[in-house]
């Protein structure tokens, strides 16, 4: 098992950045997928990035070239910095992981984007 828990949203104007920070309760070097997801309202959950223990990285296409997600290990702790900003990236992101055939969810952040 393993608690996340996001911070670093808030509100922004369109083209500003914010970092997201996910922080474990648990190393988080031998777990394998982990990653932020949102959900605007009226909308399905939608995945926004992932990365594997080893780094590789995949990101929805909407969000290519603006957002990078990262992991220290050392912290357990995964990032997501946002860049570009615009009115429609404008959600709740949630943090997740997958441990064996679990998945486990933060609480979420707010992130709002003003154009």
């Amino acid at each position: 098992q393993v608690q996340l828990v996001e911070s670093g949203g808030g509100l922004v104007q369109a083209g500003g950045s914010l970092r997201l920070s996910c922080a474990a309760s648990r190393s988080i070097f031998s777990i394998n997928a982990m990653g932020w997801y949102r959900q605007a309202p009226e909308k399905q959950r939608e995945l926004v990035a992932a990365i594997t223990s080893r780094g590789s990285t995949n990101y929805a296409d909407s969000v290519k070239g603006r957002f990078t997600i990262s992991r220290d290990n050392a912290k357990n702790t995964v990032y997501l910095q946002m860049n570009s900003l615009k009115p429609e990236d404008t959600a709740v992101y949630y943090c997740y992981s997958r441990i064996t055939t679990s998945n486990y969810w933060g609480q979420g952040t707010q992130v709002t984007v003003s154009s």
